[in-house]
């Protein structure tokens, strides 16, 4: 908004440019009703950016409105044009080279008129040359320094497309052993990594991959005491093999872990880290640094604890400590070991319980050093703490989606994302199940709810994740009633999986995963729109990015038959109000006519409880 006392007319400039030049870009902003002004820039190089915003008042502006209001008044225009010649001698003053003398030139213009005396349409001749685009730029680019005000700068961050976009994929790679009973090993993740292209995933995201602590190790589903066959949370980090730069023996060596990641990328696959800066009480670092952990009146280490929940295997890192350069160096040199290895994807593990400001350094230092870096921010807190984290330097963010059920909360929810204020600044990654969250949703609506939630995650937002394979193998059987924990969570043991089995949903994940590879639709954010349905029982949006248009429908009813009628913008289908058409559905290859804005569903959550709809590009029905 640009506003200033009094009638003069204002002026807006937008000003940019990359971190590495040195000069700015500029582009006059237009006026976008009321007081409101609009710019546009694109930042097409990777990297950081600084924008701002000049405003000033244009005398230049206010001069040739009131001179035409003027001459349609009929009024002498002799004077007016000496004042025009001042104005634009004095931005000459200010300008140098071409721009000056091209300004002199319209000023001594001006006044030569002036001066011989003019009649109206003489007045009227040197008043159309006077508003011409290019002598009103080259007055606003040189104006009176006592009249501008400059807000700004601010930041903007230009990152890869992989932070936009992208699908992952969770797995344990101890259960990726092709035989039952076996550790699995990074060589058989890479033997799994057909699987995970097969399906369309194009990050694969390991939990921590580090030597396990044996001290007060968690047995099966969590319980207090293992057994001695019992391989601990991986969460629990950290054992007389090493900490976090140092790999599970059982799963390899680094060596093995250097071919797997380069095994992924042959197949377009990134490998992403899981980032969990804790110890267990078999750490290095609470042996050569025990300053670094909070010690209680008794001399011992406090655990972790999320009341009710307790983490025995599990000693927090006190980042308030007096030695907390030497805290953060060695967080930092963590992660500059695997970034060097060639990791460039982490997850996070619950950074709202570290100080925002180790997290604002540590990502600006890493990506000093290498902008490619992506950090994906696992905190299911408060909104504005998560809000905090996305603005401070994280790619992305875990969301409440996997909380969002009822056609109202998906709803709300997807304007939250897309078009709140956050959307600015937060990229959401949808995930409907993670290793500690297996909702009610997914426990008790069977086959039907895992599709549902996949095509909402999957069609909602750019980024979205699965628990694999629990997730296709609808693993759904929590630890008691109320739990969103596994039974036989592979947090605690080794689990064999049985991929080929019949049930699998790995043919439709894959199916989806082809969708989005094909909509750039799908592939950004900021761009959905809702549509409105009669029935409570079907949630319809649509996505568009250039001429490629989506629609999603959904029956979030896993138990019937649902149809009904769908209220669509023509306009933004790109046909006329009653014009007849045909949209492709993707997951199921039907085709449908339809006609203007109104048209019927009905989706049968025993088959596919979805469609996601491609209008076609030019055809009548």
């Amino acid at each position: 908004d640009v506003y200033a006392d009094g009638h003069d007319e204002e002026a807006a400039e937008l000003r940019w440019r990359h971190e590495r030049e040195n000069g700015w870009h500029r582009a006059p902003m237009s006026p976008a009703g009321g007081d409101r002004f609009r710019g546009v820039f694109e930042v097409p190089v990777q990297g950081q950016y600084r924008f701002c915003v000049r405003a000033a008042v244009d005398p230049y502006a206010t001069w040739l409105r009131d001179a035409i209001r003027r001459l349609e008044a009929g009024q002498d225009l002799s004077v007016e044009l000496l004042v025009g010649a001042e104005l634009l001698a004095a931005a000459g003053g200010r300008a140098r080279g071409g721009n000056r003398v091209a300004l002199e030139a319209a000023a001594e213009d001006l006044r030569v008129t002036a001066e011989e005396g003019t009649d109206a349409a003489g007045a009227a001749g040197a008043l159309r040359l006077a508003a011409s685009p290019e002598l009103r730029e080259l007055f606003r680019r040189h104006p009176d320094p006592d009249w501008v005000v400059t807000a700004g700068p601010w930041p903007v961050l230009a990152e890869r497309p992989r932070a936009r976009f992208g699908s992952w994929y969770e797995l344990f790679p101890r259960s990726a052993a092709e035989e039952p009973g076996r550790h699995g090993t990074f060589a058989d993740v890479e033997r799994r990594l057909d699987y995970v292209a097969r399906l369309g995933f194009d990050v694969l995201y390991l939990p921590p991959i580090h030597p396990i602590g044996r001290t007060n190790r968690k047995g099966r589903d969590g319980a207090a005491g293992a057994g001695p066959s019992d391989p601990g949370s991986p969460w629990a980090i950290g054992g007389e093999e090493g900490g976090h730069e140092a790999v599970h023996p059982a799963l390899g060596t680094l060596e093995d872990f250097d071919h797997l990641l380069a095994a992924a990328a042959a197949r377009g696959i990134e490998v992403a880290l899981d980032l969990a800066f804790q110890c267990s009480p078999d750490h290095p670092w609470v042996k050569e640094h025990p300053e670094w952990f909070r010690h209680l009146p008794d001399g011992t280490i406090r655990y972790a604890e999320n009341p009710p929940k307790r983490y025995e295997d599990i000693y927090p890192i006190d980042f308030d400590t007096p030695e907390w350069p030497e805290l953060w160096g060695a967080l930092l040199e963590v992660v500059t070991t695997w970034v060097g290895r060639g990791v460039r994807i982490f997850r996070v593990d619950n950074p709202h319980t570290k100080p925002l400001a180790f997290w604002e350094w540590l990502i600006a230092a890493v990506r000093a050093a290498d902008p490619d870096i992506v950090f994906l921010s696992e905190a299911f807190t408060r909104p504005a703490l998560m809000h905090r984290l996305a603005k401070i330097g994280f790619s992305q963010s875990y969301t409440y989606f996997t909380w969002r059920n009822t056609k109202w909360e998906i709803e709300q929810y997807m304007e939250e994302l897309h078009h709140g204020p956050a959307a600015e600044f937060m990229r959401p990654n949808l995930w409907p199940n993670t290793p500690d969250i297996l909702t009610e949703t997914l426990q008790r609506d069977g086959r039907a709810a895992f599709m549902a939630r996949l095509v909402l995650a999957a069609t909602m937002a750019a980024s979205y994740g699965i628990y694999g394979p629990a997730f296709e193998l609808q693993e759904h059987e929590p630890l008691q009633a109320g739990s969103e924990e596994y039974l036989h969570s592979e947090k605690y043991e080794i689990r064999h999986w049985d991929l080929g089995a019949r049930h699998s949903l790995a043919e439709f994940v894959g199916r989806v995963n082809a969708v989005r590879r094909s909509n750039p639709a799908l592939q950004h954010d900021r761009n959905l729109r809702r549509w409105g349905t009669d029935n409570e029982a079907l949630v319809a949006y649509g996505r568009r990015w250039g001429t490629n248009r989506v629609v999603v429908v959904v029956n979030i009813d896993p138990h019937h038959r649902q149809s009904g009628w769908l209220e669509l913008d023509p306009e933004w289908l790109g046909h006329g109000g009653d014009d007849a058409y045909v949209v492709h559905d993707l997951l199921t290859d039907s085709r449908y006519a339809w006609r203007g804005g109104r048209n019927f569903v009905l989706l049968d959550p025993a088959v596919v409880p979805a469609h996601v709809l491609v209008v076609e590009a030019g055809g009548r029905a």
